[in-house]
């Protein structure tokens, strides 16, 4: 299909345009966004995942990180040498980590508000007595309440 008449323009390029800060805000509008807050404000982006997360003393691959090693033979304690560990420059990334996993999870399965009330009021007004309290064959079954089928 044709183009329309008049519609082309020749394309100039742009020197006043800071090539380093536009390379720079495409390549962070390009990568996704990190989730967890701990580790976004800690990332550089001028370095790789890799390097950014031996420094947080978190792992890539973790199957690289906790290997299963194969008994074969058993080798002696003085033959065993651990190869040298990643030195952790941010600790506070695995301490804020492991403080947010040990705080105790929120309950989700309750009952609603509306529900939660009912029931108190019927408890509270009639005790015991299920047969007063709105003949219920089963849970929600018949209820002649608010939640009426």
């Amino acid at each position: 299909m044709p183009k329309a008449k008049g519609k082309t323009r020749r394309q100039k390029f742009g020197y006043n345009v800071n090539r380093k800060r536009l390379n720079r805000n495409a390549r962070r509008k390009a990568a996704p966004r990190i989730e967890c807050s701990h580790i976004r404000h800690a990332w550089d982006h001028a370095k790789s995942v890799r390097q950014n997360l031996a420094e947080m003393g978190l792992a890539v691959d973790p199957n690289r990180a906790v290997p299963l090693r194969k008994r074969k033979v058993k080798a002696m304690e003085v033959d065993r040498e651990e190869g040298p560990k990643e030195l952790v420059r941010k600790p506070y990334v695995l301490n804020d980590l492991e403080a947010e996993a040990s705080l105790p999870e929120k309950k989700g399965n309750t009952l609603s508000r509306d529900l939660i009330d009912y029931v108190r009021h019927m408890v509270e007004n009639h005790g015991e007595d299920y047969k007063v309290s709105g003949g219920h064959v089963g849970w929600l079954g018949r209820c002649p309440g608010p939640f009426a089928a």
